[in-house]
């Protein structure tokens, strides 16, 4: 079975996987997707369990970048999968998931920047930082992240919903951006909200990062501290860059090898869209201290309670009464 989609003025014929490989490119997919989910859904209930994190807008907003990385790896391998088991899907069910993923991976840079701001407040007006950085201004602050984001991909919504037939949205197409969006103004809006987008995040974390380096220059250990992190986020923002390049490169390498479509889209997807946001966890829970602290302790609390369990449910069994056996045996399971 085969397929047609036009990319950069090209049209290209898409044959389908066979079934082993398949299955091998669906289980890298979601072995690579469901570990970082399960890595920020565990700093996100630790985050929820512990009142010193859920009051510090640092960590509120790094949860809104483990979150967003949590939508969109779980709407990337529902639609990875679907497109193995189907190929093609219905037009509207791939607008609203592609929405979706547009959406998160827009505000994954503009959260970078907030939180690089956040670092400079710290270091250059520590006075004034708790007046400032507060937990409801980081909620605000994502708000205006979810608004900018939504500005930039909502028009094209409305364009699509207006000019195209009903019929194209009870179609079913190969599950590309392109595919939907295919007037040619659109893409060129498209290329310019990122490089705006991108330029505006760019200078942001320059000027937080060389404020903090000259008060770095008084050789405090917060503001070496907070110096570091900047440059962390300059290399996240590196590979949220690489999203953005995801379909010239992925274009590109498909007009010169054709016959391997399915291949590449599925390489360049998993090396741009899955594999950095396995390193942001790394990166910024893991690196911190006192999340750290808290992620080990609870670990190990888990792990304690269930070795002490475990005597206690064996002692019921061999001398509890028969309820008693029957509650041991519900606290096993």
């Amino acid at each position: 079975m085969s397929h047609s989609i036009a990319a950069s003025n090209l049209t290209t014929v898409v044959s389908r996987d066979s079934l082993p490989t398949a299955i091998v490119k669906n289980m890298i997919t979601v072995v690579l997707s469901i570990s970082v989910i399960f890595i920020n859904g565990t700093l996100i209930h630790t985050f929820r369990q512990h009142q010193v994190l859920s009051a510090n807008p640092r960590y509120i907003l790094y949860i809104h970048l483990a979150a967003n990385d949590i939508v969109m790896l779980s709407m990337f391998t529902l639609m990875m999968v679907l497109i193995y088991m189907f190929f093609t899907l219905n037009t509207s069910f791939c607008m609203l998931v592609l929405v979706v993923v547009i959406l998160a991976n827009l505000n994954n840079p503009l959260t970078l920047a907030v939180m690089a701001l956040e670092c400079y407040v710290a270091i250059c007006f520590p006075l004034h930082h708790v007046q400032i950085c507060t937990v409801n201004n980081a909620y605000v602050a994502i708000g205006l992240v979810w608004v900018i984001s939504s500005l930039t991909i909502l028009p094209d919504v409305f364009v699509v919903l207006a000019t195209e037939s009903l019929d194209f949205f009870h179609s079913r197409i190969f599950c590309v951006r392109d595919q939907i969006f295919r007037n040619p103004r659109l893409k060129e809006k498209r290329d310019i909200s990122f490089i705006v987008l991108l330029v505006l995040v760019w200078l942001t974390l320059v000027y937080a990062y060389f404020n903090i380096l000259f008060a770095a220059q008084g050789a405090t250990s917060n503001a070496r501290k907070a110096r570091n992190t900047v440059l962390l986020h300059g290399f996240q923002l590196s590979l949220c860059m690489l999203t953005y390049t995801y379909n010239q490169i992925s274009n590109g390498l498909i007009a010169l090898f054709p016959q391997y479509v399915t291949d590449i889209r599925f390489i360049t997807t998993i090396l741009f869209q899955v594999l950095p946001r396995l390193l942001s966890p790394l990166i910024y829970g893991l690196r911190d201290k006192t999340f750290r602290k808290y992620v080990k302790s609870r670990l190990f609390c888990a792990r304690r309670e269930a070795q002490e369990l475990e005597p206690e449910v064996s002692n019921a069994r061999v001398t509890g009464t028969p309820g008693q056996i029957r509650q041991a045996d519900q606290i096993r399971r």
